[in-house]
């Protein structure tokens, strides 16, 4: 390349630089460019150096049930390395969108109906079918008697149990001599919507419906339950809304996103979460154009075709069929991080701190901590849901990891003592008020078992209590009825005041002294005023 610069030409400065530039080699341009888009990806793709990563466990360190889970789950005291050509949270995120090599199997299909008219397809993977090879779809119930322990799946938003994390835990639980069924939300896996009835974050009630049917139709095999992602969340609320009254006897949530608010800021706050926001809204969309006929009528189908973000639907559709003022109050409704310190069984939390779509921001750590029956196990890597390890990118560690905490937590002892104690009628604050019932609270305030006898003869002078009681209600109901409405208001005050008192071992009187003392800065000086006001008017006379 022939540049020579000649005097003329030294009067433009700008053609004296276009001149130097054209000096330097093509090649190096090339060189520069390729450097340019590498430092673009790496900062736009978050790429980082392959390393092994120790996991991060959060527990109360007070708690038996944390200690020995901790103690025999090998995995959670290991390391997760990412598969070398994944080393990105997109990139293993993209990946298992788009490629996810998952195991080749077929589900036994059995169709739920639900109260409201309904239909959840429930999708079954039996141990025999791995074993024997089957590989048919069929409608048709499962057998009853079959007392393998059983894992219910709960998927993420928009999946179904075709989706490849869905098939790597089923086929591995299925392999290692676990019966999975996939409950797939309204509307997914294939099946109509028949009812005005849509799922959400936090719609619970599918959920609960499912496990109760699945434990009557199953009662000597023990359950387990698996969420991940938006599944998380129901699973994390519903077992927060139920405490112990569940008859499951451990569970595992994967990449919840546990405030829904503050995940719906993260994923609108940088152009990479935006793709993710984007995406997830055109899923959403096309979830909405396959039931047209049920959603048009029940939320804004203008507004659902004009979203361009996850919130924009929430806003057109969810919030109105869930009938939320606003989106806002929606995303507070749903968030399972609210129910996390009345979980009441064991419970695994598994979450990526570079989870591009669930930050980590949301993850209540102090909640977590606080809880006797949580254990939070945190990676600095994996993505959303991915986990891939390996050159192959063949297996996921969170799915390794749910398998063996399940194992642990089958073959301990708190798993039996669940068994027994699981199946409770009514919750205990009711079963006490109400009677009758059979655990027993001493004036000291603590529970005691009553033995069968005990509780017949409560049930008999129950029940002689309750028909005179309603005789003294109709006596007074005709005799005096401001009396009778007084009693009804001040009776469950006095009750609760009781209560109170015979839990902290303290007299009525003690807690008013509290009272008086702790309000006496506000009410002192008013009372104070008064008094003084009053002396000077005695001396005025």
């Amino acid at each position: 390349m022939n540049c020579t610069i000649t005097e003329e030409e030294l009067v433009s400065p700008y053609l004296i630089l276009f001149k130097s530039l054209c000096l330097i080699p093509f090649f190096h341009y090339l060189f520069f460019l390729f450097l340019a888009i590498l430092l673009f990806l790496y900062l736009f793709l978050e790429i980082h150096f392959p390393r092994s990563d120790p996991i991060s466990l959060t527990f109360n360190p007070n708690s038996d049930l944390c200690q020995f889970i901790v103690s025999k789950c090998r995995l959670l005291h290991g390391r997760y390395f990412p598969t070398i050509w994944l080393s990105s949270p997109h990139l293993q995120t993209a990946f298992l969108s788009l490629f996810g090599n998952s195991p080749p199997f077929c589900y036994k299909r059995n169709l739920f109906q639900a109260t409201d008219g309904g239909t959840i397809a429930l999708d079954w993977l039996m141990h025999s079918d791995v074993v024997e090879g089957i590989s048919q779809v069929v409608n048709g119930s499962t057998p009853g008697n079959d007392r393998n322990p059983i894992a219910i799946v709960v998927p993420g938003l928009t999946s179904d149990s075709t989706a490849a994390y869905i098939k790597h835990l089923a086929f591995r639980l299925a392999k290692e001599g676990w019966n999975v069924v996939v409950s797939n939300h309204r509307g997914l896996g294939g099946i109509s919507l028949t009812s005005d009835c849509v799922y959400n974050a936090g719609w619970t009630e599918d959920l609960r419906k499912v496990i109760d049917h699945i434990h009557s139709q199953f009662p000597d095999a023990p359950l387990f339950a698996v969420g991940t992602s938006i599944g998380a969340n129901v699973l994390v609320k519903y077992l927060g809304e139920d405490g112990t009254d569940t008859p499951l006897v451990g569970a595992t949530a994967v990449c919840s996103p546990w405030d829904l608010l503050i995940c719906d800021r993260f994923i609108n706050r940088k152009l990479v979460q935006k793709l993710y926001d984007r995406v997830l809204t055109v899923g959403l969309q096309g979830y909405a154009q396959l039931h047209h006929s049920i959603i048009s009528r029940i939320a804004d189908w203008e507004g659902i075709k004009k979203s361009r973000s996850v919130r924009e639907f929430d806003n057109y559709a969810t919030r109105l069929v869930a009938k939320f003022e606003t989106t806002d109050a929606y995303y507070r409704h749903s968030s399972s991080a609210q129910f996390v310190g009345n979980v009441g069984v064991p419970l695994l939390c598994i979450s990526a701190l570079d989870d591009p779509v669930c930050t980590r921001e949301a993850i209540p750590w102090d909640e977590c901590r606080g809880n006797k029956n949580i254990v939070l196990a945190t990676t600095t890597h994996g993505g959303h849901l991915a986990y891939y390890e390996g050159i192959t990118a063949s297996s996921m560690w969170w799915v390794r990891a749910v398998q063996e905490y399940f194992e642990v937590l089958l073959s301990s002892p708190y798993a039996d003592r669940r068994q027994k104690t699981q199946i409770i009628p009514e919750p205990l604050e009711s079963s006490i008020d109400q009677g009758p019932y059979i655990v027993e609270t001493g004036e000291d305030g603590l529970v005691a078992a009553a033995a069968p006898s005990e509780v017949e003869t409560t049930r008999a002078n129950a029940e002689e209590e309750d028909s005179a009681q309603i005789g003294k209600t109709s006596y007074h109901l005709h005799k005096d009825n401001t009396r009778q409405g007084y009693n009804s208001l001040i009776g469950p005050l006095m009750n609760r005041v009781d209560q109170l008192s015979r839990y902290s071992r303290k007299s009525v009187w003690l807690l008013a002294y509290i009272a008086i003392v702790s309000t006496w800065p506000l009410l002192g000086p008013a009372l104070l005023l008064s008094i003084k006001k009053r002396f000077r008017r005695l001396i005025k006379n």
